[in-house]
């Protein structure tokens, strides 16, 4: 019997990189990243931490995603960790160091929902991920 094509949708995923990130290189990845979105942020659209935190779910996802399967559960650790550091250029400062922390807490503070979704996203991924990978063990002889 002859096998039908995938549908087009999975051919272009299909043609999409595939890299596989270590832990430390997943970090370095994500945090990098929210770091320039959160610059891009902060140049075009000033304080805007909506934004910011739906620009994080794809990241996150996309973090988690490109993990090697040995690394699978460092996603959802380094994921909060890169949010934080993409605040940085975001939060509002009223000046000084402690005026930069303050901005920081009160955006960590204003932002866990999206914080909260995107370690959840990345936390669900990597264990899908985790399972199908037990799964295809166990079924090898």
């Amino acid at each position: 019997m002859a096998r039908r094509p995938p549908p087009p949708a999975v051919r272009t995923l299909r043609r999409l990189p595939n890299p596989r990130l270590t832990g430390l290189g997943g970090g370095l990845f994500c945090g990098g990243l929210m770091f320039l979105l959160g610059c891009l942020v902060s140049v075009l659209f000033g304080s805007a931490l909506t934004l910011y935190g739906v620009l994080f779910m794809p990241v996150s996802v996309v973090t988690s995603v490109w993990m090697r399967r040995g690394d699978l559960l460092t996603a959802p650790i380094v994921v909060p960790i890169a949010f934080a550091v993409g605040l940085v250029p975001v939060a509002d400062s009223g000046g000084g160091t402690s005026g930069r922390l303050m901005g920081l807490f009160t955006a960590l503070a204003t932002q866990a929902g999206w914080l909260y979704a995107g370690t959840l996203a990345a936390g669900l991924v990597a264990l899908v991920r985790r399972v199908r990978l037990v799964r295809d063990r166990s079924r090898r002889p």
